[in-house]
């Protein structure tokens, strides 16, 4: 089970550490290392995100809408809107999630391996993907 102070190992030198958890809030740390590549198009059903550049720059894509984040900078996306985002390897971000739902578990299952057949059914409620 998903708790604070885990930490997550993801692809080409992501790490993903869990600070806080609690129903309205679930606070991350990202750590960004490797080739800066975007991740599929997504959005979040009825979660906000908020995120504070800690080091290095941040690219997003919101709505359709690129911009870049620096150190210091901080910035939202609200519920509902399409997005992406990427670092220039390194970088490091505070990132908060509103409410938590079952995100914390959803990176768990996703970096653990065995998120199975039906892992995006399950988690419908967290991310869905956006094939166009």
């Amino acid at each position: 089970m998903a708790h604070a102070g885990q930490e997550l190992q993801g692809p080409d030198g992501y790490v993903l550490r869990l600070v806080r958890i609690e129903p309205d809030v679930l606070e991350m740390e990202a750590i960004y290392g490797g080739t800066g590549q975007f991740p599929p198009k997504h959005f979040h059903p009825s979660q906000t995100e908020r995120f504070e550049v800690l080091e290095g720059t941040v690219r997003t894509i919101v709505d359709g809408e690129e911009h870049s984040y620096d150190t210091g900078d901080s910035f939202e996306v609200p519920a509902g809107a399409v997005h992406q985002m990427a670092a220039d390897p390194p970088a490091r971000m505070k990132w908060e999630v509103r409410p938590a739902l079952r995100t914390a578990e959803f990176f768990e299952t996703l970096y653990s391996g065995t998120a199975g057949a039906d892992f995006l059914e399950r988690f419908a409620a967290e991310v869905r993907f956006v094939t166009a």
